[in-house]
């Protein structure tokens, strides 16, 4: 199937984040510092707003420590930074933050109960609506982002595509297991995830968020687990 609605998330990101590019180059440091505070506390509510949804706060941590361990053994962090670098030499980019940058909007754009419940509708229902609602808060983020972090915004269409269109795939493929349950527990580990990012943009203390990536598979996996021994 054409997934409308997430090539029409991607078109909105690269028409906000060329925007705020433009206005990159314009911005004084301290202009450019205050921004990052601001879309580090605007991240951090939006991760408490989605760690508010989980239902099984144990499983919750479970899944994130799990997954923070296969995270750590794949080096995924380490290795999503070199393919940044790579990016970044290849074009020829100038912005120092451009590999966070990349990281930080992906982050943003591709963890939210928004996307997951959005792609879910996509397959399901063939209802790209969520998405294209999704698209319009994403380009104006991707304005302030790219502002702050320069070019590397944009090239977050890449894992975004890959990752929203997957999870539209799982929906068709798996669409029975896509239950409220499921996404609000998701929703939960999603919230952390992005309250780790929150930290790292208030500077606050380094969080390794990448290697907690595989928890969105752990959680789902523990999720169906706990319904088999505990139906309801």
């Amino acid at each position: 199937m054409l997934p409308i609605g997430t090539l029409v998330n991607m078109g909105a990101v690269l028409a906000g984040g060329t925007v705020g590019l433009l206005l990159h180059k314009g911005f004084p440091e301290g202009i450019r510092q205050m921004i990052f505070n601001v879309m580090g506390l605007f991240t951090l509510v939006i991760g408490f707003m989605m760690a508010a949804k989980m239902r099984e706060p144990v499983a919750v941590i479970v899944s994130i420590i799990v997954g923070g361990l296969i995270g750590e053994l794949l080096r995924l962090e380490d290795r999503s930074v070199r393919a940044g670098d790579f990016l970044k030499a290849k074009i020829k980019a100038k912005d120092d933050k451009f590999t966070e940058g990349l990281v930080t909007a992906f982050m943003i754009f591709c963890v939210g109960s928004l996307t997951i419940v959005g792609a879910i509708d996509e397959g399901i229902r063939n209802d790209p609506t969520l998405l294209f609602t999704k698209s319009i808060m994403d380009g104006i983020i991707a304005v302030t982002l790219a502002a702050s972090f320069g070019a590397g915004v944009l090239f977050s269409v890449i894992p975004m595509f890959i990752y929203q269109y997957g999870v539209t795939l799982l929906a068709v493929l798996f669409r029975g297991l896509f239950n409220d349950e499921m996404i609000a527990q998701t929703a939960g580990v999603g919230g952390v995830l992005i309250l780790g990012v929150a930290v790292n943009l208030l500077e606050l203390k380094k969080i390794r968020v990448i290697n907690l990536l595989p928890a969105l598979i752990i959680i789902a996996l523990v999720t169906i687990v706990l319904r088999l021994i505990f139906p309801h």
